[in-house]
């Protein structure tokens, strides 16, 4: 067995955090460097990188824990609007080998933008689709 990741460490204690909440498989705690107050990383207790390589047990307990993060928070923040944002593996942005989830609380004065701005080299959305391509993707995925 290998080095415990970052995260393990910091669910086992091992490592200081400010813990929000914790279950049986999950723990949550504030985010080091917050995009906004209230930034909360929910991760699973053991190191798994991708979502895929949990187990149903394991997923369905991680998103347990992020609703219990976010009903906490939206009662501290008085709001019912979050960002919600996993980065599944290295390619997608993850800095940690181990899943986790992002919660942000959302307010009207956060200047916080929409998923578009992460890519802003991507053509704006609105307009016209090309149903003819998204069609023939979505037949290829349901064969994959």
């Amino acid at each position: 067995m290998g080095q415990p990741t970052l995260f393990e460490s910091i669910a086992a204690g091992d490592i200081p955090s400010h813990k929000v909440a914790e279950g049986e498989l999950w723990y949550a705690f504030l985010d080091i460097y917050p995009r906004t107050p209230g930034h909360t990383l929910v991760v699973p207790r053991i190191g798994k990188q991708h979502l895929s390589d949990l187990t149903k047990e394991e997923r369905d307990a991680l998103f347990e824990g992020v609703s219990t993060v976010q009903h906490q928070l939206s009662s501290f923040f008085q709001t019912d609007d979050f960002t919600v944002c996993v980065h599944d593996g290295p390619l997608a942005g993850q800095e940690v080998p181990h899943v986790h989830v992002h919660v942000l609380p959302r307010i009207q004065s956060d200047g916080g933008k929409t998923l578009q701005a992460m890519w802003p080299q991507a053509p704006p959305m609105g307009g016209d689709s090309d149903h003819v391509a998204l069609g023939l993707l979505a037949t290829n995925l349901r064969g994959a």
